[in-house]
């Protein structure tokens, strides 16, 4: 039996879609910002050429000074502490950024020390500048080195708010014979037992379902957000539904939309349904009442309701009120 208490030191957040825009293209910050997308995430890593990373950072400096971003949480993907270019984007943002940046994401965290050396440099230039807000950070879960470590890398920081996945850099660490970008591969499969006269069948496996699992286990161990990475494949629908179902399922709080059109969906799967939103509102009515005839157990529809069914709807409740505040419904 333990008595330990799980704290939470992230701000609460809506975060079903997270709308990559990459800072090198300028002309669509002010797109992201009237979209859809719960948070937008400016970008210096990967969608800027190593050409356009001085140029990208300054731009996205003035967006987050000059743009409108209204209600939506604002991040920016940092480079890699591998490069040059890292600390110059932590004190850039944290001395010139105002007070609109909410979070630094930290991409292919391999140890609790990454994530403590952008800590140290957010925590400086804070204190030079005289900074009101409380920066948070993010780290992307993207080698194997970094899921080794998840549960040291989970407990580094108080400014921690999230764990991500990084599916492609993933698969890349691990020599993975595959080059999706999520989704699944044809060839990881299992065969049903041979029968006479009957054909074997086929199941396909899900080659993400270890890693995300032990990322939103390490991040409900240390109170952060689990969120879903990319979906390469933009024009497939069907497959970022499927994917994107399994692990709101598995725990994760939203994901990744690296082309607009997926932040609809994002929306939409990682809004929960109304029947459990009906179930979670008359779960906690009926505690109330319970509660106010001094009665000491709870039943709905015949069914006890524990300790746990009522901490569940509280989340349920608590998630669509957010969503409803956002969407005005």
């Amino acid at each position: 039996m333990s008595f330990t208490t799980i704290p939470s030191h992230a701000p609460v957040r809506l975060y079903r879609s997270k709308l990559f825009v990459p800072g090198s293209r300028p002309a669509l910050f002010e797109k992201a910002a009237a979209s859809a997308a719960d948070v937008v995430c400016l970008d210096l890593e990967d969608a800027v050429a190593p050409s356009d990373k001085d140029a990208a950072r300054e731009n996205i400096v003035a967006a987050l000074n000059e743009v409108n971003w209204s209600a939506k949480t604002v991040t920016v993907r940092i480079n890699g502490l591998d490069t040059n270019f890292c600390y110059r984007d932590v004190i850039a943002l944290v001395e010139r950024g105002g007070e609109r940046l909410d979070a630094v994401m930290i991409p292919k965290v391999g140890c609790a020390a990454d994530v403590y050396a952008i800590d140290m440099l957010i925590a400086q230039s804070s204190d030079f500048i005289g900074r009101k807000k409380k920066i948070g950070l993010e780290v992307i879960i993207e080698t194997a080195l970094g899921l080794a470590n998840i549960d040291e890398i989970a407990g580094s920081s108080k400014r921690l708010e999230s764990l991500h996945f990084g599916s492609a850099d993933y698969a890349a660490s691990q020599r993975m014979r595959t080059t999706n970008i999520g989704g699944g591969n044809a060839d990881y499969v299992m065969l049903t037992d041979t029968h006479p006269g009957q054909a074997r069948d086929r199941h396909w496996n899900d080659l993400w379902h270890y890693p995300l699992f032990k990322m939103v286990q390490a991040a409900r161990a240390h109170g952060l957000m689990a969120i879903d990475g990319p979906f390469g494949d933009y024009g497939d629908t069907d497959g970022f539904r499927a994917q994107a179902m399994r692990t709101a399922i598995l725990g994760c709080e939203g994901k990744w939309a690296i082309h607009p059109s997926q932040v609809a969906l994002a929306n939409e799967i990682y809004t929960p349904p109304k029947k459990e939103v009906e179930r979670a509102e008359a779960i906690l009515a009926a505690m109330k009442d319970a509660q106010a005839n001094g009665v000491g157990a709870v039943a709905l529809n015949g069914v006890l309701i524990d300790a746990a069914s009522i901490r569940q709807a509280q989340t349920i409740v608590q998630q669509m009120a957010m969503i409803r505040e956002r969407t005005g419904s």
